[in-house]
């Protein structure tokens, strides 16, 4: 079995490091905060994001980087989306040459408007054919519990997403795979924009049509950026388009969701960050990003630029509704 070291210990990097080691695989585990990486080898638990979830012993942490990743046949890339060219640049040689690099940040880059992937073969240097992308309906929470799910791994190369499909085919969570690295990303990314419309959405009290309605014209939105950017169509009525945005759009484990719906009771950035853990959801950020991506290729995505208003241009979401509903009338 292959040497896998996951980068990154928030709650679907340390969920991906039990899958990986419940498949079987060695997993060096990379923390960057000492006092998390010794609690964890300590009492074999994530207490700051899985505290009820015990990691099986094959699963060891580390705060050293070149640790983590000596000997590594499959590199999980779990840092945050505009954080992961920072920490590959310190990383920098310690990646080992002929790893396959498998990106689970779901964003675009705020100031190059890049992909994790493309991010990474920038940083790295390494040929994109030795880059993968995981993706699909893969709530940390439930995925920890043994709770059973599937997910998608997109790499060019046919043989690469094979052996990382292998390497985490826990018995509860089933890998496909799939050549489409472009629209298995921008699925992952755009979904995020779509679950804050949906958590707003439900924070005004709006019901299950105002929800279907959100996911299937997001849907649309998404679709069409993907193609844009040269994605196979099909791959957005799949699991990692398709299925991860049904599942981020409706759970309340979601903290997209959430965030969105902490916005849509009238609270503000801040207080939304508050009732997350502290943390800013990945669609708050996305949104600007993916917003100025599509400007910049001539593609309309009316949700998404609705949703920047509201984080970024002070816009209220009693004004997001209207603006969406007022929109020019057309052929679905």
């Amino acid at each position: 079995m292959p040497t896998v070291a996951v980068m990154g210990a928030g709650s679907w990097g340390t969920t991906l490091a039990k899958v990986f080691a419940d498949a079987g695989n060695d997993v060096q585990l990379w923390a960057r905060r000492a006092e998390l990486a010794s609690a964890i080898a300590r009492t074999h638990r994530n207490a700051d994001y899985l505290p009820d979830v015990r990691l099986p012993k094959a699963v060891r942490p580390t705060t050293d980087p070149r640790e983590a990743l000596q000997g590594a046949d499959i590199v999980v890339l779990g840092v945050p989306s505009q954080t992961l060219r920072t920490n590959l640049e310190a990383w920098g040689d310690a990646v080992p040459d002929d790893a396959t690099l498998v990106s689970i940040s779901k964003g675009v880059e705020m100031h190059t408007r890049k992909r994790m992937s493309e991010v990474i073969a920038d940083t790295t240097g390494a040929d994109p054919a030795r880059i993968a992308v995981l993706s699909g309906p893969n709530l940390a929470r439930e995925v920890a519990d043994e709770q059973v799910a599937a997910t998608v791994i997109a790499c060019t190369d046919e043989k690469r997403a094979r052996e990382v499909q292998h390497a985490v085919a826990a018995p509860y969570l089933r890998p496909y795979t799939n050549t489409d690295v472009i629209g298995v990303e921008v699925g992952g990314a755009c979904k995020n924009v779509i679950a804050l419309a949906c958590g707003m959405a439900s924070g005004r009290e709006l019901g299950h049509n105002t929800a279907a309605t959100l996911i299937t014209r997001g849907l649309a939105e998404i679709t069409r950026l993907g193609v844009k950017l040269g994605a196979d169509e099909r791959t957005f009525a799949g699991l990692a388009g398709l299925g991860d945005l049904v599942a981020t759009c409706n759970s309340t484990l979601s903290r997209n969701r959430t965030f969105g719906f902490r916005l849509g009771r009238g609270g503000t950035l801040e207080e939304a960050k508050a009732a997350t853990n502290g943390q800013v959801a990945e669609g708050v950020i996305s949104s600007e990003s993916i917003y100025r991506l599509a400007e910049s290729v001539g593609v309309e995505m009316p949700i998404t630029q609705a949703v920047y208003g509201v984080c970024h241009e002070q816009m209220s979401v009693a004004d997001m509704i209207i603006a969406l509903m007022g929109r020019s009338k057309k052929a679905e």
